[in-house]
């Protein structure tokens, strides 16, 4: 638990260049939807990739997981599951919009994640003397990471659907 953000950095080095593209993508997709309603599935499929791997190194870097992550988009690679179902259509004014409909989502997560910074600092020392994350705050880092998954997912364009405020 010492070093495992240390381990991390060559993951980190390649994440954001990888972040970098899928921002660019999205900007290209964007505009896909407003003309097509379509998300084009390639691009659908590298965005959500760039974000299952950094939901593994995530997992990582925040003592929830042991295992080294490996350097891949491709599912069912680590423990993490990431699936984002490909929308057949997407909302065409919806667009313009997302990224003010999504607010409340980031204040109340903002909120929650500095409770879960409190929480993880008592994880960190659970496992240090215990060796084990205590079931509770396990369960409310996962809540917050699908909390952020999902309003990120939202927030690029990958689903219609608003998430919802709930750590299930």
């Amino acid at each position: 638990i010492f070093v495992k953000w240390l381990l991390a950095i060559p993951h980190f080095v390649v994440l954001f260049v990888l972040a970098l593209v899928a921002y660019l993508l999205t900007v290209m997709a964007w505009f896909a939807i407003l003309f097509s309603g379509r998300y084009p599935q390639a691009l659908f499929n590298f965005v959500v990739g760039v974000f299952r791997w950094s939901a593994n190194v995530n997992a990582y870097i925040l003592l929830m997981r042991d295992e080294y992550p490996p350097f891949t988009t491709e599912a069912g690679r680590y423990p993490v599951t990431l699936e984002v179902d490909y929308p057949e259509r997407l909302s065409r004014w919806l667009i313009f919009v997302k990224w003010l409909f999504v607010i409340p989502n980031i204040i109340v997560l903002m909120v929650l994640v500095l409770a879960y910074e409190i929480t993880l600092l008592i994880a960190w020392f659970a496992i240090l003397f215990t060796g084990r994350y205590p079931k509770a705050l396990f369960s409310f880092a996962v809540g917050i990471m699908r909390w952020n998954l999902r309003a990120t997912a939202y927030m690029y364009f990958l689903r219609d659907e608003y998430p919802p405020f709930s750590l299930s």
